[in-house]
């Protein structure tokens, strides 16, 4: 049996690089002589330099930048081919940098990000800049990036304000002027996998401001903030911003990214499976195995479990999930490719045990299911 493994991370517990040695170890427990294919999938988010590097190599850079609050930390990247940066939000802006009460979207910042994307054009020597933008925890339409770039942004006194979510209303006057022009020739791809609007009720505030920390007095201040932001942007640049699908995730993020340098919104999850040659890497293959820590009816959305199913389904390959959990709306996967699904979850313990003890469920839940497999094929004696 050709079986090819290839999962998103299980966030908060394993790595999508330890679940494919998990899953791996197991079936060769049962099946001895597989070929193992082994491909960790990242849709943009959380593992989207692990993902690229692993498939082509290349190096990763640790960087001192600020974090959504402004604080001193260190980030890292990715370089691929010498001359292509891969930028996780995440790592200088992302949720998990903040405890639950410092999650405020009217004071958190991308600007970190913004500063690894300037280092990596101007120390690294970079000409494209991949940047995935899942995990943040702002919702300042990318105003601190684009600080970090040299974008400076003015109220009605003509001070300079702190590029952050409660500064949105208060920008009068943007200038571009101070950008090196070298910027302007660079390529930006921001892997986008959800295609919201940057305002109203499916934009970036409303649907995951509140998840950022945004009480209903925020959501509707920092929606006010991007929709004004949005539109001094539309008459800067000339171009329908607001609009465009995708513009709201992470609150806004692709923004000033769009007004002003050259930059296309892709499928996170598309670009790696492209760089992978996944079609080619699955052919011929008996089965494919991926999962993530919970699918439920966000995974139909372009998510990895999505994705690898349609891709399966393409070429008549049965597509097996095994997740931590399965949640309302994982059935609409059937549609996409997915032959089966599981959970490693199997009791009532809290989830923080099941977290704790995400390898052995993954490894049992692995090895019962290929026992059944043989089994049903005659090869095992009950």
């Amino acid at each position: 049996m050709k079986i090819i493994i290839a999962p998103d991370s299980y966030k908060g517990s394993l790595s999508a690089i330890e679940v494919c040695d998990i899953i791996e170890k197991a079936i060769l427990k049962i099946l001895p002589s597989s070929e193992i294919v082994k491909t960790p999938i990242s849709d943009g988010g959380e593992g989207l330099v692990n993902a690229l590097l692993n498939i082509n190599g290349g190096k990763k850079i640790r960087h001192q930048v600020r974090d959504p609050l402004f604080r001193l930390i260190t980030a890292e990247y990715g370089i691929l081919d010498g001359k292509i940066a891969v930028i996780e939000m995440a790592a200088a802006s992302g949720l998990p940098l903040l405890k639950n009460e410092e999650r405020n979207p009217l004071l958190t910042t991308t600007i970190g990000t913004g500063e690894l994307i300037l280092d990596a054009i101007n120390n690294q020597g970079c000409d494209k800049i991949i940047l995935g933008i899942g995990g943040s925890a702002t919702n300042d339409g990318g105003m601190g990036a684009a600080t970090a770039l040299g974008v400076k942004f003015y109220d009605h006194n003509h001070n300079e304000l702190i590029p952050c979510g409660e500064s949105l209303e208060k920008i009068i006057t943007i200038d571009s002027s101070m950008v090196d022009p070298a910027f302007f020739n660079k390529e930006f791809i921001i892997a986008c996998d959800v295609d919201n609007p940057l305002c109203g009720t499916r934009g970036a505030t409303k649907v995951f401001g509140p998840q950022k920390g945004a009480s209903k007095e925020m959501v509707i201040a920092l929606d006010n903030g991007l929709n004004h932001f949005g539109r001094l942007l539309e008459n800067k640049s000339a171009k329908n911003l607001i609009d465009v699908p995708g513009m709201g995730a992470a609150g806004g993020m692709a923004l000033p990214f769009v007004a002003f340098f050259e930059t296309q919104l892709k499928s996170g999850l598309e670009i790696v499976l492209d760089r992978l040659d996944f079609d080619t890497l699955i052919q011929g293959a008996t089965l494919i195995i991926t999962g993530e820590g919970k699918t439920d009816a966000q995974s139909t959305m372009g998510k990895v479990i999505s994705g690898v199913g349609k891709r399966g389904k393409e070429q008549k390959i049965p597509v097996i999930v095994i997740s931590g959990a399965l949640d309302e709306g994982y059935e609409a996967l059937y549609d996409q490719g997915i032959t089966a699904a599981f959970a490693t979850c199997k009791n009532s313990k809290s989830l923080k045990w099941h977290m704790d003890h995400a390898k052995e469920g993954l490894e049992t839940t692995v090895i019962n299911l290929f026992r059944s497999m043989v089994a049903i094929n005659g090869k095992v004696n009950p």
